[in-house]
């Protein structure tokens, strides 16, 4: 870890100020910059960037910076500044194109389902945008169907934890044996075990469909772009002065 970096800390300050402009100004600020499936009427072409600068908590966005902090350093001083922001923005990227496509299926298999069952597509376009139905639909579709369809197409994504996986699987590659202490866990775990672990957890959750609050498949896109690209730059030897 060591001392913050200016990179670092400038990517902190911003995450700061994006929280604190959240908590002054609520709403507008999650509509405007939280992430939104494409088909939204709140959808931006700017979300699937200012995504990463929104936290839902103080603990969110606390873990997430020390994470940022932690886990980052070293592959910083490994790389280089251009080469480091390169690759946090494509993680964060990646995890919003993996995090979207999920919506997108689970979107579209409901509203198959639904047309199935006798609704028009004005009324799935409704039943999306305003959470209304008619209740005889229940007959034949189940609740589970109608609600994974409005929350895929309504639940904004927020965080930096997409691009912060990405750079947890890179640490891992790149420092498998480092020696992890977790508060939960109080004998150190090497990186190349406690990574994976984590991995399988939110793949877990993620097809389980188990209502966490938390966007598991984006987690699992971040860390996906970040083991391509360090799997990618370490394979072929890239030269950091080549970003900077």
């Amino acid at each position: 870890m060591g001392r913050i970096s200016e990179t670092i800390k400038a990517l902190i300050i911003v995450n700061v100020i994006f929280f604190i402009g959240t908590q002054l100004l609520g709403d507008t600020a999650y509509r405007l910059f939280s992430l939104y499936f494409f088909g939204s009427p709140n959808f931006q072409l700017w979300q699937p960037i200012t995504h990463m600068f929104m936290h839902g908590g103080i603990m969110h966005i606390l873990f997430n910076m020390y994470a940022l902090w932690a886990f980052g350093s070293p592959l910083e001083q490994m790389w280089g500044r251009n080469k480091f922001l390169f690759f946090y923005f494509s993680a964060g990227l990646g995890a919003a194109l993996i995090h979207t496509l999920v919506n997108y299926y689970q979107v579209g298999s409901a509203s198959e389902i639904l047309l199935n069952a006798g609704m028009s597509q004005a009324d799935i376009a409704n039943l999306l945008t305003t959470g209304q139905y008619n209740s005889g639909i229940l007959n034949t579709v189940s609740i589970e169907t109608i609600q994974s369809a409005y929350d895929s197409f309504n639940t904004p994504a927020v965080g930096a934890s997409g691009a912060i996986y990405g750079i947890l699987v890179a640490f891992g590659m790149m420092f498998p044996n480092a020696e992890l202490m977790l508060i939960f866990l109080p004998i150190p775990i090497k990186a190349k075990y406690f990574i994976p672990l984590i991995l399988l957890g939110d793949l877990f959750f993620g097809i389980s469909g188990a209502g966490t609050g938390v966007a598991h498949f984006a987690h699992l896109g971040g860390a996906l772009f970040g083991f391509i690209m360090s799997w990618y730059w370490k394979k072929n030897s890239f030269d950091s002065h080549r970003w900077n």
